[in-house]
Parts: structure tokens; C-alpha cells; sequence
């Protein structure tokens, strides 16, 4: 039986999962719930895992997979063991495409994980599991810079992006500032300002008119190579 503070966090954990695919830091989980202190947080969080709702990816910052939700009577099973590539939130039913199905992304250059640098349209393209992408129209981006490792976003990893020009408040987007610079933040809005967050300690916000910001798509996913 889940205490109500425990049953909310494993609910906002789930939604942000299947909104960008990146578990939610200790900071947006502490507002959500409206806690005192992120050692509340570990708290919920450290009783989730014995319970068997939650799991910590091992070797990456601030990764959370959610085994059984909320009402799930099934005994927790174990997940295996090994560091996923690619975060994407578990799928509600069973997915029946071909495990070798594979789509040509169009792979639009490099990313800034920091300060903002030229996304370029380049003519090369990237293979992904088609499994690892939802509806919608995707693209790829190649990511420099370490501002969002505590995202689990890392120099080099390929960001899988849907393209859209909307996206909520909290979201990590494909942010075009002043029509051509490009990045990859959380995207926050202060009245007539918008606020591009890192999820670095050592990077500072960034702030722009609204008119100076367009948001070109949102995360939907990872793949990391290893050479």
C-alpha cells in the first residue's frame, strides 16, 4: 500500500517519462510535491525502489525507470541488470513492430549542451529502432557540450527529436534563440521572458524575450555510440 505522497511521485515520475523520456530532476520533483527538501524526495524515492515501483539506472545521473505503477497488484520482478542506451519511457501495451525495423533520420548537425551554437542542416542521416520512436515526424541532432548531464544528456549522444513548435512549461526542447542559434534546454516561461534551464550546477540559466525563442521540437530520446 503506497502513502499518498508515494503514489504522487511515482505518478509525476511516469508522466514526465512519457513526455520527454527523462526521468525528472530531485528540484522539479521536490515542487511538484511540494516538499520542504529534496532529502524528502530520496526518502519516497529510496522506499519506491524497496517496494519494487522504482529501479535507478545504473551509471547515469539522475535516472529513474518506473517497474509497477500505482494499483499494480503483480509481484515486483527484477529488471536486468546493464546501463540502457536510450531512455524512453516503458510502453502501456505491447509494441509489434520488427525488432529490426530501422528509419533513416535526417541528422541536422550538432547541438549545444551549453552556450548556444549554429544548428546546421546537414545531408546526413542516422538509423534508429523504429521502437524507439512515438507518432510524429522525428529528427536527430548530434549533442556538444556537457550542460545537461545531469539530464543523462552526454557530449556526443545523439539527441531524437519530434518535431513541434509548442511544448509545456518543464519540457527539454530544441530551442531556436534569435533565429540561429540553437540548444537544447528545459524550457521555463517568466512572463514576457522565457528561461532556458541547463542540467549542469556549473551553467547558469539563459534568458531571452519571447519573441527571441522558437521552439523547433522536443526530446524524445538518446542513442549513444560507443567506439
Amino acid at each position: 500500500m503506497l502513502t499518498a505522497k508515494q503514489r504522487e511521485l511515482i505518478v509525476f515520475i511516469q508522466q514526465r517519462l512519457e513526455e520527454t523520456g527523462i526521468s525528472p530532476s530531485f528540484e522539479e520533483m521536490k515542487e511538484a510535491l511540494d516538499l520542504k527538501s529534496k532529502s524528502g524526495v530520496h526518502r519516497l524515492i529510496s522506499a519506491l525502489e524497496e517496494r519494487g515501483f522504482l529501479r535507478r539506472l545504473p551509471n547515469r545521473a539522475r535516472a529513474l525507470e518506473v517497474i509497477r505503477e500505482p494499483g499494480d497488484t503483480t509481484p515486483a520482478r527484477s529488471a536486468p541488470a546493464g546501463d540502457n542506451v536510450v531512455q524512453m519511457p516503458a510502453p502501456r501495451a505491447p509494441q509489434v513492430e520488427a525488432a529490426n525495423d530501422v528509419i533513416e533520420l535526417p541528422l541536422h548537425g550538432r547541438i549545444a549542451a551549453g552556450a548556444p551554437i549554429e544548428a546546421l542542416e546537414g545531408q546526413s542521416t542516422l538509423p534508429v529502432p523504429a521502437a524507439l520512436l512515438g507518432p510524429g515526424e522525428h529528427y536527430a541532432l548530434e549533442v556538444s557540450g556537457d550542460s545537461m548531464v545531469e539530464a543523462g544528456i552526454f557530449d556526443g549522444d545523439f539527441a531524437l527529436v519530434r518535431r513541434t513548435n509548442t511544448a509545456r512549461d518543464g519540457e527539454i526542447v530544441v530551442a531556436l534563440v534569435r533565429g540561429e542559434e540553437a540548444t537544447l534546454k528545459y524550457l521555463r516561461r517568466e512572463g514576457a521572458q522565457v528561461r532556458l534551464d541547463p542540467a549542469n550546477a556549473a551553467y547558469d540559466p539563459q534568458y531571452y524575450r519571447l519573441d527571441e525563442v522558437e521552439v523547433q521540437g522536443k526530446l524524445a530520446g538518446l542513442l549513444r555510440r560507443y567506439h
